[in-house]
């Protein structure tokens, strides 16, 4: 994709990846809105940085969905940039955890993870393919590929937004519209509570290894472990998936 003089949109884009993602976008010489559900969150990343365009949306929320696109494309004319950013995940086990009574907080993992940006992209392709150049960027997970079995539903959705990246290539290849995976390994950022992705990648390295990545044009971008993870081989799955939860499952233990 070209890297200026495009019109973004960056979902869960106030902090952590989805705000560093902005910033490089912002060096770039783009237009950047990004929206969010914390308009504290916005607020603090728009006083870092002047230019960001903000605007408050749940996203889990159908309506706010749809009325994020028409205050987008109606105020934004030119916008033919989506980056689907915004997740969550949780860390728990099965046997330890209240499905009957708190299934609502499993499912708003579902939501932001799968429901949200397959509706938006499914908004904005359309609008994309009328423009000269366009582009979705999905960002998914190296948990898409190997999944992490103590955040379970969170490797899940990573898979199936990897899946329908890969399904909304095909059917946009025709089309003016670029539509790409960025796959983050563990990076220092908040996702999932404070302090839990310590040992992660540093934020600002990651982003800039993306840009770069996507300034040479690729389509699957990882970084770190996760470029290897990405083309592994079933068997190679399966053993990287039981040495993470061997090594981690002692959370659970008491």
């Amino acid at each position: 994709m070209k890297l200026s003089g495009n019109t973004i949109v960056i979902t869960g884009g106030s902090a952590g990846i989805g705000l560093a993602f902005a910033e490089r976008f912002l060096r770039a010489g783009n237009t950047v809105i990004i929206c969010g559900r914390r308009e504290q969150a916005l607020a603090e990343a728009k006083e870092r940085f002047p230019e960001l365009i903000t605007r408050v949306s749940d996203l889990d929320v159908e309506a706010e969905r749809i009325a994020l696109f028409d205050w987008v494309t109606t105020t934004y004319p030119d916008v033919n940039v989506l980056v689907n950013n915004a997740g969550i995940q949780q860390r728990f086990h099965v046997l330890r955890s209240d499905a009957k009574t708190n299934w609502s907080e499993f499912n708003r993992e579902i939501t932001t993870n799968i429901e949200a940006p397959f509706h938006l992209a499914m908004l904005f392709a359309p609008y994309f393919a009328k423009q000269s150049a366009a582009a979705i960027l999905n960002v998914t997970s190296g948990l898409a590929f190997t999944p992490f079995a103590i955040a379970p539903i969170y490797s899940a959705t990573k898979a199936a937004l990897h899946s329908f990246t890969m399904s909304l290539r095909h059917q946009l290849s025709d089309t003016s519209v670029e539509v790409i995976e960025i796959a983050p390994p563990a990076v220092n950022t908040d996702l999932g509570g404070a302090g839990l992705h310590t040992h992660g990648e540093p934020l600002n390295d990651f982003a800039d290894g993306i840009f770069e990545g996507l300034e040479a044009g690729q389509l699957e971008v990882g970084y770190g472990t996760s470029v290897s993870r990405m083309r592994m081989s079933r068997d190679d799955i399966d053993r990287y998936t039981d040495e993470m939860y061997q090594s981690t499952k002692h959370m659970f233990e008491q």
